[in-house]
C-alpha cells in the first residue's frame, strides 16, 4: 500500500488550502522572489516567513476549537463568514486574470544589505499585512475545525508555508522568468479563483 494513502485526508486539505492562499500576488511573495534572484539570506528570509504563518495558523487552529465550544452560534458564522470570503477571494482573483497586467518584476543589482534589516522589512511585509490573519487566523482557523482532526489540518497547511517560501525563494531563478510575463499570473489567478470557490461551496453545503 502506498504511504500517500495512509496518511489522513485532512493533511492534503490543509496543505492544499494554505498553498492556494499563499500562492496570490503580494509584496512578502515578490520581496522573497527578489531576494531569490539575489542570492542575499535566503534561509533566514524563508525560515521567517514560514515560521511566522506556523504561529499564525497554530493561533487560528488552537483557539478557534475553543472558541467553538463555548459560544455554539461561533461556528456556523465563522463557517459562513469564511465561504463568504472565499467567493470574494475567488471573484477577485477571476477578475484580476480578466484584467491581466499583472507582473512580478525583481530587482537587480545593488549591493548585499545586513541581515537585521532585511528580517525587519520582511516581518513587517507579514505582521502588518491584515490579509495574512484573516487567511491564517480566522480563514484556515475556522475551516480546520470542520475536521476531526484539526490538528493534523492546521500541520497540511503549515508544511505548505514551508514548501512553498523555500521553493519560492530558492527556485527564483527558474519561476522569475516564467511570472515576469502577465500571461502566467492569469492562468495562476484562474485556477487560485475556482479553487477558492470550489472550497466555499463545500463550507456552505457542510
Amino acid at each position: 500500500m502506498p504511504l500517500v494513502s495512509l496518511l489522513p485526508p485532512s493533511l492534503f486539505a490543509g496543505f492544499g488550502l494554505g498553498f492556494s492562499l499563499i500562492l496570490a500576488i503580494g509584496a512578502q511573495n515578490a520581496f522573497v522572489l527578489r531576494q531569490g534572484l539575489r542570492r542575499q539570506h535566503l534561509f533566514w528570509i524563508c525560515l521567517t516567513c514560514a515560521t511566522s504563518d506556523a504561529l499564525l495558523i497554530a493561533a487560528g487552529v488552537l483557539g478557534f476549537g475553543s472558541l467553538a465550544q463555548a459560544f455554539p452560534w461561533f461556528e456556523p458564522v465563522m463557517r459562513f463568514g469564511g465561504a463568504t470570503f472565499l467567493i470574494w477571494y475567488g471573484a477577485r482573483s477571476l477578475l484580476a486574470a480578466w484584467r491581466g497586467g499583472e507582473a512580478l518584476e525583481a530587482g537587480e543589482g545593488g549591493g548585499e544589505r545586513p541581515l537585521m534589516p532585511v528580517l525587519a522589512t520582511v516581518l513587517a511585509l507579514t505582521w502588518l499585512n491584515p490579509h495574512v490573519y484573516l487567511d491564517t487566523v480566522v480563514l484556515l482557523g475556522s475551516i480546520s475545525a470542520q475536521y476531526a482532526d484539526p490538528l493534523v489540518f492546521g500541520l497540511g497547511a503549515v508544511i505548505s508555508s514551508f514548501t512553498f517560501f523555500f521553493s519560492l525563494g530558492y527556485g527564483a531563478n527558474l519561476l522569475a522568468p516564467i511570472f515576469a510575463r502577465p500571461r502566467a499570473w492569469q492562468v495562476l489567478d484562474v485556477l487560485i479563483g475556482l479553487t477558492m470557490w470550489a472550497i466555499a461551496f463545500k463550507l456552505i453545503q457542510m
